[in-house]
């Protein structure tokens, strides 16, 4: 037998439970991290400043979740689908939530049947689902090319490899490395059970730059989002942002796209405590961290909320 054959066969054996082993990791750093921590987490107090700072980014951070929402109508509008917002956007904001159920993919298959019983076509649906995450991790990616650096450098040595670094991100969403990572991707999903897949010709055949600074923007919504966060239980120095965001842009860029806990959780927080806990005090990262989570969650149940209460009137009116 082959040696790369026998690598393929013992990584499908275990692959089902890598992401299993990458929970367990990464539960038990977190769960140490608190344990060494929690003196310091528990003195942690939020003033009324804070919590309007909290409400602030609550606010920011479902913005982002229906901006989202928007830029996945962009992605059909560039597909040559004429879907609407006022359809796209509610759909996507009451999948949303399901990402967190085991597997992570549960958003994907209900916005690929819903955009089926809209009309669209299978293969059309899928690429619509596939790529958005693609132009996502593509987004946050240039944010963390951009900022790297700063993670243990100030020097401007790095600006050559950071421009090769964007130019690397940018080529890599061209249509023909696009297509070939969505087929990739779907053929993935099939395997799963999750997502069936019959993709032959995959329509992206021009450079989706609409949608692309459509997620930079959601990315740069979610990071000032955490920053809120952070600033509601301590003052930040201006000359950390920057520094702040390349890390946010990161860890939620790993949490993304690693096959860990479903929706990032666990990866988000591990990869932030990791980058930053030589920086900031851990105790008041890890009291970030768990709040920006619980913001996430409360503010993506808001938008699934919206989402049910629009899509109730407009039954209602067609009804009436």
């Amino acid at each position: 037998m082959k040696i790369s054959s026998f690598i393929r066969q013992l990584s499908a054996k275990f692959k089902p439970y890598l992401r299993w082993v990458i929970l367990g990791v990464t539960l038990f750093f977190l769960a140490k991290v608190l344990k060494d921590h929690a003196a310091g987490v528990a003195a942690i107090r939020i003033n009324g400043k804070g919590w309007e700072i909290l409400a602030i980014a609550f606010s920011i951070t479902l913005l982002a979740h229906i901006w989202s929402a928007w830029v996945w109508v962009w992605i059909f509008h560039h597909l040559k689908q004429p879907i609407t917002a006022a359809w796209g956007i509610p759909v996507y904001l009451k999948t949303n939530i399901a990402k967190y159920i085991p597997g992570n993919v549960w958003h994907f298959y209900g916005r690929i049947v819903a955009a089926k019983q809209k009309g669209v076509s299978l293969e059309i649906a899928t690429v619509a689902v596939l790529l958005e995450p693609l132009l996502m991790a593509a987004s946050a990616l240039i944010f963390a090319v951009i900022g790297i650096p700063l993670l243990w450098s100030h020097n401007s040595s790095f600006l050559a490899w950071q421009l090769l670094g964007l130019v690397v991100v940018l080529i890599a969403i061209h249509p023909r490395i696009l297509n070939r990572l969505i087929l990739k991707l779907s053929k993935s999903k099939q395997k799963s059970g999750s997502v069936n897949v019959e993709a032959t010709a995959l329509p992206v055949k021009s450079y989706p730059l609409v949608p692309l600074l459509g997620e930079i923007c959601f990315v740069g919504f979610r990071g000032t989002g955490f920053l809120l966060t952070l600033r509601a239980l301590g003052a930040i120095e201006p000359s950390k942002i920057p520094l702040l965001f390349t890390a946010f842009s990161l860890a939620w860029l790993l949490g993304l796209i690693v096959p860990g806990a479903p929706g990032g959780l666990g990866v988000f927080e591990a990869t932030i405590l990791t980058i930053l806990g030589s920086s900031f005090s851990p105790a008041l990262m890890l009291a970030t961290v768990a709040l920006y989570r619980l913001i996430s969650i409360l503010a993506e149940i808001a938008g699934a909320g919206l989402g049910t209460f629009y899509q109730l009137i407009v039954n209602n009116e067609n009804c009436s």
